[in-house]
């Protein structure tokens, strides 16, 4: 039996309220760590370094994470659709687990063989040194971590989205105050350099778990309960691994490619480099509304279909895809119209960068526009029916068959300028749109996942 469709203005406030705060979150995420690279450049540039060279471990573990969590929102949202809450608890349960034993892994080599971690990206003594007192402090957020992303993404998909970005907000801030007061030794604190700013991560990432266990323990329904997490439930165990593998080999498979990305523009000269680190600054700055679009779209179908209201899961969808193209072309055009402020702000950079980075800037505009359809399809509508595959054999197929494979042969073989190297690199996001809708028209998404439970 389906449900009443919500009329346009009631629909699209619903996905308003959901997006909003995700989108807010990913704003202040990304403005803050800004300012920690400002903090840290200011310290020295070693320091700097050091902790570029140091995260990237944590930059697989966030990896990771957004896999094991695309398959708790995923099941999540359709058992909470279905008022399945038993399903939703154990959901949870199982996959802290998971989530813990992840972490687990990452703390341990940061915290007991920094060294080695270190080692895996810099032959540098004075990096490793440093990289060292960083892990084996900030090692310990990794379980903080393990235990937090679990709870959030749950907390979306039980109608608790505000309260989750807030939770999640609020670390973030906390962070950068941290930051601040233990890097540089404010308010009478002994100035702790490279080392306050791993402490300063630990106590933003205890006080975010602090405030998730808070939470839990005062709802009565969506929580953490100790019994799913000591024991199993086989059904949810069953469907939770055999949808987790697709994603992660999907992360793995674009993250690989956006680091060859990097690499392909490393080797085209440092104006290159420079001009494409602040493009890229740029780029997730204006996507972080289409991201909060792309999340709330998961959240809306997965409700609907895990309550088996299919048509109005149809109607959804199409809706949610004319507002993710909407968003992307806004998008676009709001950082367009900062290219002209944007540009001069970059003093340092040498006239050759800075010309670079203003057409880079505009054909980030394009990327914008084209990567927020993509989320809204592959993240959103795709991954809120189970269909996880399409996701990694898109990836697959574009990244490595035919955008990389171009990219790296008109860099190192034609030696085509730099702009139409990188303009090829950015079309990945364009090239998979029309293969996306044909996939959404032929509807293997729409399908009710709690059933095969």
């Amino acid at each position: 039996m389906e449900s009443n469709t919500l009329n346009g203005k009631a629909f699209y406030g619903k996905v308003f309220r959901i997006a909003l705060p995700i989108a807010l979150q990913a704003l202040l995420t990304r403005l803050v760590d800004a300012s920690d690279t400002l903090m840290l450049g200011a310290l020295s540039q070693d320091a700097l370094s050091a902790i570029s060279l140091a995260t990237s471990a944590q930059f697989v573990l966030n990896m990771i994470s957004m896999s094991i969590n695309s398959v708790i929102s995923a099941m999540s949202a359709q058992y909470w659709g279905k008022k399945d809450v038993p399903s939703v608890e154990k959901t949870l349960g199982f996959a802290l687990k998971v989530s813990l034993s992840a972490a687990f892994v990452f703390f341990a080599a940061s915290v007991f063989a920094p060294r080695f971690v270190m080692k895996c990206f810099t032959d540098d003594e004075t990096l490793i040194s440093l990289g060292i007192s960083y892990l084996r402090i900030a090692g310990i957020s990794y379980l903080f971590m393990g235990m937090t992303q679990p709870q959030l993404t749950i907390m979306k998909n039980t109608g608790r989205v505000a309260k989750s970005s807030v939770f999640a907000s609020s670390a973030v801030v906390l962070n950068l105050i941290f930051n601040a007061v233990l890097i540089f030794g404010l308010f009478g604190l002994p100035a702790m350099g490279i080392q306050g700013a791993a402490l300063a991560t630990v106590l933003s990432r205890g006080i975010e778990l602090t405030l998730c266990l808070i939470e839990s323990a005062r709802v009565k329904e969506g929580k953490l309960r100790l019994r799913y997490v000591l024991r199993d439930d086989k059904p949810i165990r069953r469907q939770y691994l055999g949808l987790l593998p697709a994603i992660l080999l999907n992360q793995i498979v674009w993250s690989l490619g956006q680091t060859v990305f990097t690499s392909i523009i490393g080797h085209l000269g440092n104006d290159a480099v420079a001009a494409n680190s602040l493009a890229n600054i740029a780029r997730q700055l204006a996507f972080c509304f289409c991201n909060g679009v792309g999340a709330g779209s998961g959240v809306i179908i997965g409700n609907e279909l895990g309550a088996d209201h299919l048509e109005t899961a149809k109607i959804y969808a199409k809706r949610l895809l004319w507002l993710a193209f909407a968003t992307g072309v806004v998008s676009g055009l709001i950082m367009a119209s900062f290219v002209p402020l944007i540009v001069p702000l970059a003093k340092t950079l040498t006239p050759t960068a800075s010309r670079y980075l203003r057409v880079m800037l505009y054909i980030g505009c394009v990327y914008v526009a084209g990567r927020s359809p993509n989320t809204v399809f592959v993240h959103g509508i795709f991954y809120a029916g189970g269909d996880m595959r399409f996701g990694l054999i898109c990836d697959a197929i574009n990244l490595w068959c035919v955008i990389i494979p171009i990219g790296a042969l008109l860099a190192f073989v034609v030696k085509a300028p730099v702009l139409v190297v990188y303009c090829v690199l950015c079309m990945d996001e364009l090239v998979k749109v029309p293969v996306e809708i044909i996939h959404y028209r032929k509807y293997k998404w729409l399908r009710n996942i709690t059933k095969q439970a």
